[in-house]
């Protein structure tokens, strides 16, 4: 991944977040590979609710389109909320849409790897697949291997998923090297 850009994006507004450590992990792996990562967590995406005649005019919305315009892979997770994606991951992703006039519109041709994190393997894989649709429809490439995590199984529940979260960033590494 040496020179390229991998952003992820999601969590929780604790700083503490199971899914913030998970994407952490995931950059980890990038870095390591020698990717320049950047987070976006917490504040770094709790935005107003998304309104097309207003979004570009907050300096926090402009900030996060650039990083994601400066992205070459993209990292998306988000806790299992009621079966599906938070409302704060939701609504960070529909600000994407501020690059519909882009000469790379939204998320087009980019891996984009998943993560979903919920108490339970049912919320977690339905979170998993909200989000797989939503890349699908923002024309990213969510790379075949999705992490789904399944947070009652302890302290250890990221650890165990640590090899499943490298074979993600290896899926990413092998599509941005083609």
């Amino acid at each position: 991944m040496q020179g390229f850009h991998v952003v992820a994006l999601g969590g929780t507004l604790r700083p503490t977040s199971g899914t913030a450590r998970a994407l952490q992990v995931a950059l980890d792996h990038a870095a390591a590979a020698g990717a320049r990562t950047t987070l976006l967590t917490g504040e770094a995406i709790d935005f107003p609710n998304y309104d097309p005649a207003e979004a570009g005019s907050d300096a926090r919305v402009t900030r996060f389109i650039d990083t994601i315009r400066s992205a070459d892979a993209l990292l998306i997770g988000s806790p299992g909320y009621h079966g599906t994606l938070s409302g704060l991951v939701k609504n960070a992703l529909d600000h994407i849409e501020l690059t519909r006039g882009d000469a790379r519109v939204y998320l087009d041709g980019m891996p984009v790897g998943l993560i979903a994190m919920a108490a339970g393997w049912q919320a977690s894989v339905s979170t998993l697949q909200a989000l797989r649709g939503i890349v699908h429809a923002l024309r990213g490439w969510p790379t075949p291997i999705g992490v789904a995590i399944n947070s009652t199984e302890g302290d250890d529940a990221i650890a165990t998923c640590a090899p499943q979260i490298a074979m993600m960033m290896d899926q990413i590494a092998g599509f941005l090297r083609r």
